[in-house]
């Protein structure tokens, strides 16, 4: 057959016209045409079933080379940077040691309570009471309150409170009350709170 009679079938060529039945005395425009659709349907499903899918895992895969080159480089950077790390951390343990040392411990704190009544002394003031409250546990320390009563002129409260933050060990004052003395004329009374902490030990930890 001619080619030319072959594209005058298909330009002639109406699916209504053909006869399921008997595919084998289909005209050859018939065969051409369904033979280009079946290979069509057959191209879309591959692609579907199978392209699809790898496209999906190849995305995936670039994802993951993607995120391990991040984890690549920065862990890279920290091996470059090791030595320096290190360094760092001696002396982040060189100045935690420094503040740590700067905590009372228990047997120390009756010290730090005569050091305390000491510097009310030497400003002047009449030192009414100094009481420890009960300790309040925090998640790496334990604050000991301490509560202060004392009597003098302003000037002497504050010699006082400068003479207290510039101790040695870590004190912290709060809720400064001041008023004037129902006992003495000319005079103050001040309530403040007073706070020192102690490092939290491991047994502490473990106790909770």
């Amino acid at each position: 057959m001619a080619l030319q009679d072959v594209i005058d079938q298909l330009n002639d060529f109406d699916i209504n016209d053909i006869d399921w039945s008997r595919m084998g005395v289909w005209p050859v425009a018939a065969k051409i045409a369904v033979s280009v659709a079946l290979a069509a349907a057959i191209i879309a499903a591959g692609y579907f079933f199978f392209v699809k899918d790898l496209t999906a895992k190849l995305d995936r895969i670039v994802k993951e080379e993607r995120t391990l080159k991040e984890s690549f480089r920065g862990r890279a950077f920290q091996a470059a940077n090791l030595d320096a790390y290190r360094e760092q951390m001696k002396e982040m343990e060189k100045s935690f040691g420094a503040l740590v040392a700067q905590l009372p411990s228990d047997t120390e704190v009756p010290g730090l309570l005569e050091d305390i009544d000491e510097k009310g002394s030497e400003s002047g003031l009449i030192i009414k009471s100094i009481d420890l409250r009960p300790e309040v546990t925090a998640e790496f320390y334990i604050e000991l309150p301490i509560s202060i009563n004392v009597t003098g002129t302003y000037h002497d409260m504050g010699s006082f409170v400068s003479g207290v933050a510039g101790m040695p060990r870590i004190v912290t004052l709060h809720d400064y009350d001041i008023k004037a003395s129902e006992e003495s004329d000319g005079l103050l009374d001040m309530t403040i709170l007073a706070k020192t902490y102690r490092y939290k030990s491991q047994e502490e930890e473990g106790d909770e």
